[in-house]
């Protein structure tokens, strides 16, 4: 009798845990086959690509082509890399020198194999690479690419970053790789808050704006030519522009109160804004331009973050306060056909993928004193209402951003006493940090 008594709670809590866990993997499931994660990766074999010139600025390019190109298809999401102790000891370095047979059967057992050289002569690193299917030996060539540009380090990782992208778009899909993307983002590392940009991976951080005040939502536009952001000025809180092809911050209209979080539309034609310029803080747009400022919203509470739907850029998601915690919410972009996402918790931040289907945004769950749980990165399918949580309690997560192949996520995090910048798949696995030193926030990621 003794022993049933402790057998029902144990069976009761493997069910529980059984469910659970059920559930978890069903919700991380349809987020990774909406972002196209969800199908078996391809085992990929990326040997060191052989020097092939004697010029003494060839072996550290070299290195650093190698590394990167490493790198760049492992963060891809989408390959399964074959460890390099599994490796032939012949390795190639052109096409006449690959023996298929030794890269398509175990060990390496590799689907595909992107192979190369490369070498410095005249002031130009040359570099040439392959692409081959282990498993085609009668037409194994999948991509077959040659770059020249002067011999500089950057230029090394240039190279690594395209190569990389041909491969990713040739076997991902046809979805453009992210390795040339930059992200955008705050930093107080200077002594104020400051515009910054880096690499998608965090190489070459690098501080944009020198206002000496606050500068923060920074939000890039789709061509890649200017930085949108909110700025305090003489006037209070503006819009700001910052050229990118000028290198230095250009005029942008002046408008009435404080305003904050540009996001542009996906055509560049539009940027969505919260203003508090008729008293209480509203959502509007204006062209790119600065003109036809068209207000979207009217409530008691504030309204803020507009986020654009960049596969239609008919619909807006936004932040507000009308019913008294902050919840999301979405609109068509014309502020009709307004409908509340979330419904408990404190939920800010909304960012809209690629593909229209999900929203990225962080979560506090169950809100107030001594509630369970903290600031999370979730995912919604705005079809179904379906959610899963990506980040588990490692400090506040804040501030998600979609990575134009909608397959990463990068977000803030203050799991290791600063906050900094990290990114992740956008099932939540794989995270990284990007940046190291002062407090770095609010992180933007290019369209392309």
């Amino acid at each position: 009798m003794n022993l049933s008594k402790l057998k029902i709670p144990a069976i009761v809590a493997a069910c529980l845990l059984l469910t659970l866990t059920t559930h978890l993997v069903s919700a991380q499931d349809w987020i990774r086959t909406g972002t196209g994660l969800g199908v078996e990766k391809i085992r990929l074999a990326v040997p060191d690509f052989k020097t092939v010139t004697a010029d003494p600025a060839t072996q550290k390019l070299a290195e650093n082509f190698n590394v990167t190109l490493w790198n760049d298809l492992q963060m891809a999401g989408i390959f399964d890399m074959v460890s390099k102790s599994f490796y032939p000891v012949a390795v190639p370095g052109a096409p006449a020198e690959v023996r298929l047979g030794e890269w398509g059967s175990p060990p390496p057992n590799a689907n595909m194999l992107a192979f190369g050289n490369g070498g410095v002569q005249g002031g130009l690193l040359n570099v040439q690479g392959w692409l081959y299917d282990t498993k085609n030996p009668q037409s194994p060539q999948v991509l077959g690419k040659q770059y020249r540009e002067e011999a500089t380090d950057g230029n090394a990782r240039l190279i690594a970053h395209r190569f990389a992208d041909e491969i990713i778009f040739r076997l991902g899909g046809g979805i453009s790789g992210i390795a040339e993307t930059k992200i955008y983002f705050v930093s107080n590392r200077s002594g104020s808050k400051e515009i910054w940009q880096m690499d998608y991976d965090g190489a070459n951080q690098k501080q944009l704006t020198h206002m000496g005040t606050i500068a923060l939502s920074p939000h890039v536009s789709p061509d890649g030519s200017r930085v949108a952001f909110s700025g305090m000025t003489k006037e209070g809180w503006q819009i700001l522009m910052y050229s990118l092809e000028l290198d230095r911050q250009v005029n942008f209209v002046r408008i009435g109160g404080d305003n904050y979080s540009p996001a542009w539309s996906s055509d560049g034609q539009t940027i969505a804004f919260s203003s508090s310029r008729t008293g209480n803080t509203e959502i509007y747009t204006v062209g790119s331009s600065g003109g036809n400022p068209r207000r979207l919203t009217e409530s008691r509470g504030p309204d803020v973050s507009p986020t654009w739907n960049p596969k239609t850029n008919a619909q807006i998601a936004w932040v507000s306060g009308r019913t008294g915690l902050p919840q999301i919410y979405t609109m068509a972009s014309d502020g009709t056909n307004v409908s509340r996402v979330t419904d408990q918790g404190y939920a800010v931040s909304p960012s809209w993928s690629p593909n229209g289907q999900f929203l990225a945004f962080a979560w506090i769950r169950h809100y107030g004193p001594g509630a369970p749980g903290g600031s999370d990165i979730y995912v919604m399918d705005l079809a179904s209402k379906q959610w899963a949580q990506l980040t588990h309690d490692g400090g506040r997560n804040d501030f998600p951003s979609w990575s134009p192949d909608g397959r990463h996520i990068v977000f803030q995090s203050k799991r290791g006493g600063n906050t900094e910048i990290w990114s992740m798949l956008a099932d939540g696995s794989e995270p990284r940090q990007l940046t190291a030193g002062g407090d770095n926030t609010q992180p933007n990621w290019s369209f392309k």
